[in-house]
């Protein structure tokens, strides 16, 4: 964190699951010192977190060193202001600027059904609060925080929303968001903040053995298409990373990339990335061979 501030990094994204609350209580000794004006700062909403005995605590196997919590659903309005008035006091601040509505998708619910349950509850509740956090000046901006392009545009359809943090969905692999949710973001002003550049780290390593594609083992179709990309960055004297990081970017809707850093040799190739030259011939050639569509800027 000290080194991404010191490179010049004044967006922080956070949220009460990132580590069962470990993440903000992070940025809070990072942010303590720091003018509010001087950053950005985005958490969620979606989610409120119970103690529990040790040995009952969510993310064994996936977060380390937390503390003893559960993690509970709640899209309501008065959850949503809970869960702000916990992350405030967790984060040490007096504001966020953007809160999400979080993981308002399959890949979280388990299905349909139980996603489209909780999409109305956020409707009904959660999104009221928002709107009237947003009226107070407590928050600038919200949206939703979430891994699917299909709920983005329910939302999007639904509700008045100024941005989107779209995780995994808009990156070298993947372009679906090009169809309808980009280009109706565009027409609408709202801003599109790209998580998971990366896709869990196959675009930032290459297809080696074990890597992660979208939170579990690569497929091989995404190894297959990763060592194709990687093979024409090559050609171009370009790191895959590099590709992958300003890709996104690309798009006018696109407001920023967020692809996180587990440690100092990651956050400098994070800032390798964003800094590193790509001509546009290689952008050409990904459309050329069918590696990005030929409408993705």
């Amino acid at each position: 964190l000290e080194a991404a501030w010191a490179a010049g990094v004044r967006y922080f994204d956070t949220a009460p699951l990132y580590g069962l609350g470990l993440s903000e209580t992070r940025l809070n000794r990072l942010l303590r010192d720091k003018p509010r004006n001087s950053y950005v700062l985005s958490s969620k909403i979606g989610r409120l977190l119970r103690a529990v005995p040790p040995d009952q605590r969510d993310g064994f196997g996936k977060w380390i060193d937390v503390p003893a919590r559960k993690e509970v659903f709640d899209y309501s309005y008065d959850g949503t202001m809970r869960s702000l008035e916990f992350s405030l006091e967790r984060l040490g601040v007096d504001r966020i600027d953007i809160l999400y509505a979080h993981d308002l998708d399959i890949f979280t619910h388990g299905g349909g059904e139980a996603m489209q349950a909780r999409l109305e509850e956020f409707a009904a509740g959660g999104y009221r609060a928002l709107l009237s956090l947003r009226d107070q000046g407590v928050i600038r901006a919200f949206g939703g925080g979430i891994n699917e392009v299909d709920p983005c545009l329910w939302l999007l359809e639904r509700c008045d929303v100024d941005i989107f943090l779209l995780a995994g969905r808009y990156t070298l692999l993947e372009q679906e968001a090009l169809e309808r949710f980009l280009p109706l973001c565009q027409e609408r002003g709202v801003g599109i903040v790209i998580g998971g550049p990366y896709n869990s780290g196959v675009l930032a390593v290459g297809p080696k053995p074990g890597v992660h594609y979208n939170y579990s083992p690569a497929p091989d179709w995404v190894l297959t298409k990763a060592a194709r990309l990687q093979r024409v960055c090559e050609a171009h004297g370009v790191r895959l990373v590099d590709a992958a990081f300003q890709f996104p970017l690309r798009h006018p809707a696109v407001v920023s990339v967020i692809p996180g850093g587990q440690g100092l040799g990651e956050m400098a190739s994070n800032l390798a990335a964003a800094k590193a030259k790509i001509p546009d011939a290689l952008w050409e050639e990904l459309r050329a061979e069918g590696l990005i569509r030929p409408d993705a800027p």
